[in-house]
């Protein structure tokens, strides 16, 4: 998960390890010296030493069977105003105010979305073509992160004028008015089933205290939209953790 935030942080700890993060982009990548086997060795040592790292492999036979009622996730997402930002990790849509979600009773803002190929996540050690990020964050700084699945099918209409401006050069920016921008309400999957799991970013400083919410049902892009992204970001996913027996719990 990528994650850098245009929002002033009151969460202290998470902001400084975030800022960190910023700070570093020019030292980490996904492959050699500098890929996901060496950020422990690059200023971002909770990398290496982490208890609750993620992305994971969720085992659905491991799953345990408490029980999270579905009422504790709604989901309060529509279209709103993006500025899509190529920083030369993923593309990164940072959203205008206005989506939110309540879990548990709290409510989260939305801050940005972002896509990974390969997947991150894997349902019994199956990856998927590409993974979606929806980054959210509480009052006190706290973020929870939808997890979609992404798999070959059907042109997603809901993505088609986003891909059509994406930013190809590191660096640059490009703005999408709400009426352009992706109905989320209709992007994200309405009956599905979620796993819920405590871990953290999925890049550099690897910040823990995430919480995680994966929905089981994927979403569609067509294989020429797959294409389009890899085109720009070939490989930009960190491999799986240990889950170093942490509770999975599902709906």
């Amino acid at each position: 998960m990528r994650f850098i935030p245009r929002v002033s942080c009151l969460l202290a700890p998470l902001c400084l390890a975030l800022s960190t993060a910023h700070a570093a982009d020019a030292h980490w990548s996904y492959s050699g010296d500098q890929g996901p086997a060496h950020w422990g060795e690059l200023g971002s040592a909770l990398c290496a030493s982490g208890a609750e790292q993620s992305p994971i492999d969720i085992e659905k036979s491991k799953v345990e069977p408490k029980k999270v009622p579905a009422s504790e996730l709604k989901l309060h997402y529509g279209k709103t105003a993006l500025t899509l930002l190529n920083n030369g990790h993923t593309l990164q849509a940072s959203a205008a105010d206005g989506d939110t979600l309540t879990y548990k009773g709290t409510e989260y803002r939305l801050l940005q979305f972002h896509f990974h190929t390969p997947s991150e996540h894997q349902f019994n050690h199956q990856p998927y073509p590409m993974e979606m990020h929806l980054v959210n964050q509480d009052k006190d700084g706290h973020l929870l992160v939808l997890g979609l699945m992404i798999q070959q099918g059907h042109e997603n209409k809901q993505l088609a004028q986003l891909w059509k401006h994406l930013p190809t050069q590191q660096g640059q920016e490009a703005p999408l008015a709400a009426a352009l921008a992706p109905d989320l309400a209709r992007l994200v999957p309405a009956a599905s089933h979620h796993r819920f799991y405590h871990g953290s970013l999925t890049t550099p400083p690897c910040t823990e205290g995430v919480q995680w919410v994966l929905f089981e049902k994927p979403i569609e892009l067509s294989k020429q939209q797959i294409r389009q992204f890899q085109a720009l970001f070939p490989d930009n996913h960190r491999p799986t953790q240990s889950d170093t027996g942490r509770e999975v719990d599902e709906d």
